[in-house]
């Protein structure tokens, strides 16, 4: 048996993980899909949504767990999981980034932006008034993170999604080779994703290598348009 942390990403919460989860269970695995501070049913004021805050609540989960766990990261929670495994290596056998921000020593979500290409995500975002937060519009939501859904799981995201925090877009990673580089690191690449293009992800890879690198030919969101697909990937690495 193994044990997953899964971590959604920006707008998302745990519920985004409702079909992998049970996929993962059936074969005797433990699995927690994590609400970070401000999504899903953890609610808490905006200006309490940090990266720090993301960290903290997920080095609490992990550590409360027997065993190193499979640690997964979505999109912007590349950022979340890559700090937690700077924290806690030796509680992780594997840190796994679903088409996900990877980055490097030094770099925050928006140095990432370099790898992006000409239509970039930041054109997207529609900031508050306050400055806190970003929400996107309700007519590039579908084609951006979910292309290739299932009708029902678009119109559930659509009640679920939550207005994200600036804050932890701005915040820069730091990784050690000891810490961070100790830990085996798998990618799982999505050829049609329109949110973090395959030229993107590649870019990561390249200036990051993984151990294992795992393609699926689908969008942003794989838990909901290829679930069987990625939990069969997820379960290769417990195997």
């Amino acid at each position: 048996m193994s044990a997953y942390v899964l971590v959604h990403g920006a707008y998302h919460g745990g519920w985004c993980f409702d079909k992998v989860v049970p996929l993962l269970e059936a074969e005797g695995n433990k699995v927690i899909a994590v609400d970070l501070p401000g999504h899903g049913n953890n609610r808490v004021p905006m200006e309490q949504v940090t990266l720090a805050n993301y960290i903290d609540h997920v080095c609490s989960v992990v550590e409360a767990q027997d065993e190193p766990v499979i640690l997964l990261g979505h999109s912007l929670g590349g950022m979340t999981v890559t700090q937690v495994t700077e924290r806690l290596p030796e509680k992780i056998d594997w840190v796994v980034y679903l088409t996900a921000m990877m980055p490097k020593n030094g770099q925050n979500r928006t140095d990432l932006a370099e790898h992006e290409g000409p239509e970039d995500m930041a054109s997207m975002r529609i900031l508050s008034d306050d400055g806190l937060s970003v929400t996107m519009s309700r007519e590039n939501i579908p084609p951006t993170f979910y292309a290739e859904c299932p009708r029902e799981d678009v119109e559930r995201a659509f009640e679920l999604l939550v207005p994200q925090a600036v804050e932890p877009f701005t915040q820069k990673a730091q990784t050690t080779p000891e810490r961070f580089g100790s830990v085996k690191r798998a990618y799982i690449e999505c050829l049609r994703d329109r949110a973090i293009p395959i030229a993107m992800q590649r870019s990561m890879i390249a200036a990051q290598p993984c151990d294992k690198v795992f393609t699926i030919d689908t969008d942003h969101s794989p838990f909901f348009s290829a679930p069987d697909e990625l939990s069969r990937h997820l379960l290769e690495l417990a195997n």
